[in-house]
């Protein structure tokens, strides 16, 4: 028994009968002229997890210095801040973006918004498990020539703990990227919006497509992250 080659499971997938003639089969629009627009969805999920790690990553750094106990400005602000953020990790971007999508309407906005808030609360979460396992010898050295806490944290504590701050990033957004095909669902924008529109209307060659499209890319992001975490080990 000959298996079928990939090409030919791709054609059967991108194909449907032609009513006008039940001997003659044509090619699916959804596998060529709608090409385009899975892409830009495709693009537009990637560029919401991007802004959404950014963003998060932004607001967790000052996050993570009053989170960790070891060098945190105010220690009576550890305890409520370890709060917060096992507030946020608790809460999923699903959800998040449930709320914002009512609260902003639909849209990418929503799903930037939910990823932000999950994402924020994780890898603050991180951040601040590295710091408080960090060496503080220089720390400790710098602060003694009387340089200022930022000033130290910003020459002695940064460097040490850089590389690993950039490789959970990557981390997130690579995460995100696939988090992100399921938003749309809840109409939160995205190409998840049209594997929903596919899956109600049962057109399974234009949702076999999205799969398709979708898996190239999240394994493509993976390579490209996992080629940087190399490079910044």
């Amino acid at each position: 028994m000959v298996s079928p080659s990939p090409r030919t499971i791709w054609k059967s997938l991108c194909t449907r009968p032609d009513t006008s003639s039940p001997r003659r089969r044509r090619i699916s629009p959804a596998c060529v002229i709608q090409m385009p627009l899975f892409l830009q969805r495709t693009a537009e999920t990637v560029a919401m997890a991007a802004i959404g790690t950014t963003l998060a990553t932004v607001l967790a750094i000052p996050m993570s210095v009053l989170a960790s106990r070891n060098i945190t400005p105010v220690p009576s602000l550890y305890y409520p801040a370890r709060w917060f953020l096992n507030g946020l990790r608790g809460i999923d971007s699903f959800i998040f973006a449930l709320l914002f999508v009512a609260a902003v309407g639909l849209g990418p906005f929503a799903g930037v918004l939910g990823i932000a808030l999950h994402t924020w609360g994780s890898s603050a979460k991180f951040f601040a498990d590295h710091i408080e396992n960090a060496n503080l010898g220089p720390f400790d050295a710098v602060r003694t020539t009387g340089a200022g806490r930022l000033t130290t944290i910003a020459y002695a504590l940064v460097p040490d703990v850089l590389p690993v701050l950039l490789s959970t990033t990557l981390f997130w957004w690579e995460f995100n990227v696939r988090a992100s095909t399921v938003l749309g669902v809840v109409g939160a924008g995205g190409i998840g919006q049209e594997l929903k529109n596919s899956m109600d209307l049962l057109d399974f060659p234009r949702l076999f497509t999205i799969i398709a499209v979708i898996l190239v890319v999240v394994t493509a992001l993976d390579q490209f992250s996992g080629w940087l975490r190399r490079r910044l080990a």
